[in-house]
């Protein structure tokens, strides 16, 4: 891969903080999610009341990615980055702290506006400092230092919460964004060569908002991306209930279990690296999306045939995160490389696009839950149907097929 040739890059460690930064979203769900039945039982609510802690999260990244983006344009990637992980540390400190329930739930949304800064920049910077044809093949592999953290997370997550509780997760992410801080105020040069001044102008902000919303090639890649992200977020918001409470596998189990799913994750997105050697990204989202779909059907076929047991889900998670191994990088740097004056603009739209179809599904799957394994079969199935449709429809990417 090439990097510009600019001299502030040469000693920079461009991909590992590019990496960190995409990391910060991951680690703060996938740590966080063992500890949702002990929440529901220290606060003495209902799970839905308890999904509000991830819907919320969602929420506020998705709103910040509408302010980050553009902010990035036009004052440059670096101070945004520095702000958003004070904000980050802020919102963990208070989320450690919570008293109660609604309190818990106000923090997460501060502590999301400040990871959507790393999020957005960290895939801002993959526009600035890479050539257009190496970007994606850069973004694949930042994905796969990534998938560290949803393999590795839940595991760190249930046992700090059977030893320590619940707070001490969010110990752990304050101590994260402290060391990251570190790391991008000694480390991180400024990539963005090409402020634009009118990017936070009503008008001008209309107009890059326009601009980018009027390209079908932003919805193909986009919009995939994000009922993709929103597929596996079915089972980030609803594995931990159904494997812990209703099919009673021990909490420090669980994070063994949805670290073998998401290491699937892991395998995609090596998938993807070789399928971008050999064909291109046309491929891989056709390759993915049928694994999205496939996934469901799995699920809701075991079910119906009255085989009930953890395996079963284990396994679809596994399906449904490969998929997203393949198509979250192709999407990513898909949606943001036809725009180099806008590319703060696009990532925080693509971005808020995920947040907003993940908070949807986060949502539902919460709101039908009933004590039983179907509701989240049936959403994960038509999530894979969905995806699976809008992959085929749009003639950008049948022109990319092989």
């Amino acid at each position: 891969m090439s990097i510009k040739s600019l001299s502030q890059y040469r000693h920079a460690p461009l991909l590992t903080l590019i990496s960190v930064c995409l990391m910060s979203q991951s680690l703060s769900t996938d740590t966080y999610v063992p500890a949702l039945p002990a929440l529901i039982r220290q606060f003495g609510v209902s799970a839905s009341v308890v999904q509000l802690t991830l819907s919320m999260f969602v929420a506020g990244f998705g709103i910040a990615q509408f302010a980050v983006g553009p902010l990035s344009d036009r004052f440059g990637r670096r101070p945004v980055l520095l702000y958003g992980l004070l904000l980050y540390l802020a919102g963990s400190a208070m989320c450690a702290f919570s008293p109660s329930i609604w309190i818990l739930i106000a923090a997460r949304f501060v502590q999301a506006v400040g990871s959507c800064s790393a999020f957005i920049i960290g895939r801002a910077i993959i526009r600035d400092a890479y050539m257009p044809d190496d970007g994606m093949r850069a973004m694949v592999r930042a994905s796969s230092w990534l998938s560290l953290a949803p393999i590795l997370g839940p595991i760190v997550g249930s046992h700090l919460d059977a030893w320590f509780g619940w707070r001490a997760i969010f110990g752990l992410h304050f101590s994260f964004a402290a060391c990251m801080f570190a790391a991008i105020f000694f480390c991180l040069p400024e990539t963005n060569e090409n402020k634009n001044p009118e990017a936070t102008n009503l008008s001008g902000l209309i107009e890059s908002y326009r601009f980018v919303l009027s390209q079908r090639i932003f919805w193909a890649y986009a919009l995939i991306g994000a009922l993709s992200f929103g597929s596996i977020f079915t089972f980030i918001s609803g594995a931990s209930i159904v494997l812990i409470r209703i099919l009673g596998i021990p909490v420090t189990w669980f994070g063994y279990c949805f670290a073998f799913g998401t290491l699937g994750y892991l395998l995609g997105t090596m998938l993807c690296q070789r399928l971008l050697r050999r064909f291109n990204e046309g491929v891989a989202f056709r390759i993915g999306t049928s694994l999205t779909l496939a996934a469901g059907l799995l699920y809701v076929g075991a079910l119906v045939s009255g085989f009930f047991h953890w395996t079963v889900i284990v396994f679809a998670m596994f399906l449904t995160f490969g998929a997203h191994g393949l198509n979250s990088p192709v999407s990513q740097a898909g949606a943001v490389r036809p725009f180099p004056r806008h590319a703060g603009t696009a990532a925080g739209l693509s971005g808020a696009m995920y947040m907003i179809i993940a908070a949807i599904i986060s949502t539902i799957t919460g709101a039908t839950y009933n004590g039983t394994l179907h509701p989240l079969a049936f959403v994960s199935l038509g999530c894979g149907i969905i995806i699976f449709i809008c992959a085929r429809v749009f003639p950008e990417l049948r022109k990319q097929k092989a």
